[in-house]
C-alpha cells in the first residue's frame, strides 16, 4: 500500500541506448516483444502500459516518463512511439533525451583515435543520464509538477515493475535518497555488488563495485582476502547484486544535479596489446556509469538497497541463443529471449497462486537451443489487470476458485473480477476495454489450445523467433472480448 502511494509521485527514466546486436536482432530492444503470442506488443509497450495503470491507480495525476537514446536508437525509438501514437501516453509526460558521443582514444597518451582524417567516437555510458536529465531541465519540471521519487529501470527487463511499488515504499518507510534493487549474487557473476567502501580518511561511500573490480578489491583486504567467493551460509556472495535498477529521492536528487551538473566520474577500461600498456588493441574512450551516483552525495546522504528474488525483479534479455546456451551450461542464468519470457509467464502464473489460484508450477519440461526450459502454464497479465500483488490479489473474490491445467494458456486484460469458478484446460483470453468490468462467475473452458514447437530451418531467418528457437502454435483459443463500457458477467 505505501509503494502505490508513492507510485503516484514518481518520474520514471528509460535507459534505452542500445541496439539488438548481441541477441542477432537488426533493430532497438525496446522494440522487441517480450511474450511471443502477442509479438505486436513491444517492452516499450509494456512499459508504458504499467505507467498508465499506476496512473490510473493515482486518479490520473500524469507519471512522466524520460528516455534515454543514443545515436544509434533515438531515431528508431522516436518512430516507434510515433507509429504508436506513445502507446496512450500523451506528449506532455514523456521526453525523450539523446546522449552523445566522447572521442576515442588510441593509446596511454589519450591521443585520439583518427580514421580517413575523422576523430572516431564511441558511447560515454550511461552515467550521461544524470547529465541529460539536468540539461534539459527534466528534473526541475519534474520537481514543480510534485515528483518526489525519480526510478531509473533498463530496457529489457521486463519483469522489473512488478517489484516496483514494494521497492517505492522501502524508500518512502526509510527516506533513501538512493535505494538499489539488487538479487542475490553468484560470485564470479558478470554482476556489481553493493559494497560499502570505507576510506582511510574517513569517507564512507554505499555503492556498486563492478564485478571485474570486486574481487581484486576485496583481496586487498584483511577482512576478504580470498576474494569473491561464497558466504558459506548463504552459498551466496555476501555482496547483494546490483541489476542497474535505481530509486532516488528527488529532493537529494535535484540538488545534487544543480550542484555537479549530473556529471559522474569517468574511467576507462581500456584492451593493452603488451605488457607495455601504451598501446591499446582498439580505441577506448571515457565512460560514466548511471550507478556511480552515490560518489556524488554528501556525507550526510541515506543510502540503502532492497534485495529480491530474481524471479520477482530480474530477467533481462541480453544474450542470442548460442550465448545463452554457454551460460546456461555453467549453470549461469541465460538470459536470454526464451528465458526471459519463460520467466515472465512464471512470475505471473506465482501472482495468481498468490491470489489463490490454483496452478502447477511447471507446465511442460523441455529445451530450445540447447537451454533448459521448465515452461509454466503461457500465463500473460497486462498491465491493466494490475502491477503489483495486490491489485491482483484484489481481483479475486472469498468466493473465486480458479483453476488452470498445466497444459493451458490465460491471457488476462483490463478490469477482470473472480467472483466465481474458472476451470481451464486449455487457450483464453479474457479482455475488458476501457471503462468495461468484466465478472467471472462460472466458466469450464477445454480445447487444443497453444503450443510451443520448435521453429524450422525457414523459420529461424526471423529473427525473433530465431533468438528464442521456438514459435507459439495457436491450435484453439477461446478469446472473450468486452470493449462495451458496462458490467459484463460471464456465467455459463
Amino acid at each position: 500500500a505505501l509503494g502505490l502511494k508513492a507510485s503516484a509521485d514518481t518520474g520514471f527514466v528509460l535507459v534505452a541506448g542500445g541496439l539488438g546486436e548481441r541477441l542477432g536482432y537488426n533493430g532497438i530492444k525496446v522494440s522487441l516483444p517480450l511474450y511471443l503470442a502477442e509479438r505486436e506488443s513491444c517492452f516499450l509497450s509494456l512499459y508504458i502500459g504499467h505507467i498508465l495503470a499506476l496512473q490510473a491507480k493515482a486518479g490520473g495525476k500524469k507519471l512522466p516518463l524520460a528516455i534515454m537514446t543514443s545515436d544509434d536508437t533515438h531515431a528508431m525509438t522516436v518512430d516507434l512511439l510515433r507509429k504508436n501514437n506513445n502507446f496512450g501516453m500523451a506528449d506532455d509526460q514523456l521526453t525523450v533525451m539523446k546522449q552523445n558521443k566522447v572521442p576515442a582514444l588510441k593509446d596511454s597518451e589519450a591521443r585520439f583515435a583518427v580514421e580517413d582524417g575523422v576523430i572516431q567516437t564511441k558511447p560515454h555510458g550511461h552515467g550521461d543520464v544524470h547529465t541529460l536529465l539536468h540539461q534539459n531541465g527534466v528534473v526541475k519540471k519534474w520537481s514543480s509538477n510534485g515528483v518526489k521519487w525519480v526510478v531509473f529501470f533498463q530496457d529489457t527487463n521486463g519483469i522489473i515493475f512488478r517489484a516496483l511499488p514494494s521497492v517505492l515504499g522501502v524508500s518512502m518507510k526509510h527516506s533513501f535518497d538512493v535505494n538499489s534493487v539488487c538479487v542475490p549474487r553468484t560470485p564470479g557473476e558478470a554482476v556489481g555488488g553493493i559494497c560499502r567502501l570505507d576510506h582511510k580518511d574517513g569517507r564512507s561511500y554505499t555503492v556498486n563495485v563492478e564485478y571485474n573490480q570486486l574481487d581484486p578489491l576485496l583481496r586487498s583486504t584483511e577482512s576478504f582476502k580470498d576474494g569473491d567467493v561464497k558466504d558459506p551460509e548463504t552459498g551466496n556472495s555476501p555482496f547483494p547484486g546490483n541489476i542497474n535498477i535505481l530509486v532516488l529521492g528527488m529532493d537529494r536528487y535535484k540538488s545534487v544535479l544543480e550542484n555537479t551538473g549530473g556529471k559522474v566520474n569517468e574511467f576507462v577500461n581500456p584492451k593493452y596489446t603488451d605488457s607495455t600498456k601504451t598501446t591499446f588493441k582498439k580505441p577506448t574512450r571515457l565512460e560514466c556509469m548511471m550507478q556511480d551516483y552515490p560518489l556524488l552525495l554528501p556525507s550526510d546522504a541515506k543510502v540503502g538497497f532492497s534485495q529480491l528474488d530474481r524471479w520477482i525483479c530480474f530477467s533481462p534479455v541480453k544474450n542470442n541463443i548460442n550465448d545463452a546456451k554457454g551460460k546456461a551450461e555453467k549453470g549461469l542464468p541465460a538470459e536470454s529471449a526464451s528465458s526471459g519470457e519463460r520467466d515472465a509467464m512464471a512470475l505471473n502464473a506465482k501472482l495468481l497462486q498468490l491470489a489463490g489460484a490454483d496452478i502447477p508450477d511447471v507446465g511442460f519440461k523441455t529445451s530450445f537451443g540447447g537451454i533448459p526450459l521448465d515452461f509454466p502454464p503461457m500465463i500473460i497479465l497486462h498491465p491493466s489487470f494490475g502491477t503489483a500483488l495486490m491489485e491482483i490479489k484484489a481481483r479475486f473474490r472469498p468466493s473465486a476458485k480458479v483453476s488452470v491445467s498445466a497444459a493451458s494458456s490465460l491471457v488476462l486484460s483490463g478490469d477482470i473480477v473472480f467472483d466465481g469458478t474458472l476451470d481451464l484446460d486449455g487457450a483464453l483470453v479474457i479482455k475488458a476495454g476501457p471503462g468495461a468490468t468484466v465478472v467471472v462467475k462460472s466458466l469450464k473452458v477445454a480445447n487444443q489450445g497453444w503450443k510451443l514447437e520448435e521453429i524450422t530451418e525457414e523459420e529461424g531467418k526471423d529473427e525473433v523467433l530465431a533468438m528464442r528457437g521456438f514459435k507459439v502454435n495457436k491450435i484453439e483459443t477461446k478469446e472473450m472480448i468486452f470493449n462495451e463500457p458496462g458490467v459484463h458477467t460471464i456465467e455459463s
